[in-house]
């Protein structure tokens, strides 16, 4: 039976008014941190909190078959564990399944409810901990990075079952450390082994969309490498006046080592090790995405002059390049308080992207190597790596799903789909490449220009949250009937 589309748009357009922006607006008030920003996250039970919202609003679903739980692994954060028996036979099924056991084919579907740290600067009137919905945004940390998955993920398989579509079985794995970089997921994984069985389709709604005219699809991820770099000088602070010129600046012995990861007027990476090569595909779709209106430098609050360069190249450098970012310091007190002191040490925190392809073990071995050999006598250096997390890039894309993208993108969104790398990472895509390697990805999401994800003034676009979810019902059923 062909699937309404009308009826798919019109359940979900009515889900997300009445059930979903209430939901997410109850879910955006839980400071829920991720463990990483947040190491008594246990004892205060946002998390918790968190997921019991989320797997309450998802069990109440009238979907015949479904099962939902929070699995908990101790010394772990949550996870929230789902399945949907498929509607009918699909293709290699001998009939309508309820496991993974009997070789049913799968659909997982992922998300991830865990949040960044509140941040300074958020305008007035709005904060991350108070959800405020201002035409078509809806404000508050966490609403589309990523709490909505879950929401538009069950949605979307509710949606098809009403337009008279067909579904696979299907797999929702919402987990609750990704902004710490996914350390929890791998041991769910394994536990669930059996239960989750082989997808043949991955749906990750958790990802980057450069504008609001088309269905985006993420095809590559870089990796990340997440570590602390501690240069000290002295036990204690001392006069200035009496240190200066014989006690060394730990501040500049940490400017001169990192001078050795990254040329420090390019911000071009100098280890070769953490450079890579960038797929002609992707650059031919870096063009189209640029010509489609895609302007990376053009999203960013300059507080200058964005610089003139070519906007494929700014692209490309932003989704297949390895980067530095300083992201926190330490050892510092804030200038309008700072007297005439040596400080005694600086530490400073590193977020390193790497090319989707580089071995993040091979590039954790290179980074201390520059960083911990060859120092000052004076000083005393530490480098902590918390993280070193893969990349991931797209296989190629079956001929079935291509056709079906083309179709959900132009019937949801009026435009056929874009295709672009991300420069963030998401370690469970890199994982799930490697485990289920003849499996297909859909990677998408609702993070239109502006929205801020993991800064201040952060929103989820609902309109975009909307197409979103048709388009997913779309290739739910499209999978279903390849």
């Amino acid at each position: 039976m062909p699937l309404d589309a009308a009826a798919v748009d019109d359940l979900v357009a009515s889900t997300w008014t009445d059930e979903i922006v209430p939901a997410l607006t109850e879910y955006i008030r839980i400071p829920n941190v991720s463990p990483e920003y947040e190491p008594d996250w246990a004892a205060l039970g946002h998390m918790d909190r968190a997921a019991e919202l989320v797997a309450s609003w998802m069990a109440a679903r009238d979907i015949p078959g479904l099962t939902v739980e929070v699995v908990r692994l101790d010394g772990r954060t949550p996870l929230v564990y789902a399945e949907v028996p498929a509607t009918g036979p699909t293709p290699g099924d001998a009939g309508n399944h309820t496991g993974a056991g009997d070789g049913a084919d799968t659909v997982l579907l992922y998300g991830h409810l865990d949040k960044q740290p509140p941040m300074d600067g958020w305008r007035d009137g709005l904060g991350p901990w108070e959800p405020v919905l201002d035409g078509d945004r809806l404000y508050g940390r966490g609403g589309g990075d990523d709490g909505y998955a879950a929401f538009a993920s069950l949605t979307a398989i509710e949606a098809v079952r009403a337009a008279g579509g067909s579904h696979a079985r299907c797999v929702l794995l919402i987990e609750a450390s990704e902004e710490s970089g996914s350390p929890d997921l791998p041991a769910y994984v394994e536990h669930l082994a059996e239960r989750i069985g082989t997808p043949s389709l991955v749906v990750c709604l958790d990802s980057w969309a450069p504008d609001e005219s088309r269905l985006w699809l993420t095809t590559s991820l870089r990796g990340l490498i997440q570590a602390r770099l501690r240069v000290d000088v002295l036990t204690e602070g001392v006069h200035s006046g009496q240190a200066g010129g014989v006690v060394p600046s730990s501040f500049r012995i940490v400017r001169h080592l990192l001078d050795r990861v990254e040329d420090p007027a390019t911000g071009t990476i100098r280890l070769g090790e953490l450079q890579g090569p960038i797929p002609y595909e992707r650059r031919h779709q870096a063009i189209e995405a640029v010509a489609a209106g895609v302007d990376v430098a053009g999203e960013m609050p300059w507080a200058g002059r964005a610089p003139d360069a070519d906007p494929v190249e700014q692209l490309l450098d932003s989704t297949w390049c390895p980067s530095l970012s300083i992201t926190g310091v330490g050892g510092a007190p804030e200038p309008h308080v700072a007297g005439n002191v040596q400080r005694a040490h600086t530490e400073v925190a590193l977020s390193i992207r790497l090319h989707p392809e580089t071995d993040p073990d091979r590039a954790r071995e290179v980074l201390e190597e520059a960083l911990t050999t060859d120092l000052p006598p004076e000083a005393i250096v530490t480098l902590d790596v918390q993280a070193s997390e893969a990349g991931w890039a797209a296989p190629e894309t079956a001929d079935w799903l291509a056709t079906a993208l083309d179709d959900a993108s132009t019937s949801v969104f009026g435009a056929p789909p874009g295709a672009v790398g991300v420069g963030g990472t998401i370690p469970f895509m890199a994982m799930l490449g490697h485990r289920f390697p003849a499996a297909q990805f859909v990677i998408t999401g609702v993070l239109v220009p502006g929205s801020n994800a993991h800064g201040p003034n952060e929103f989820l676009h609902v309109p975009t949250g909307r197409r979103v979810t048709a388009a997913v019902a779309r290739l739910l059923d499209a999978h279903a009937a390849r």
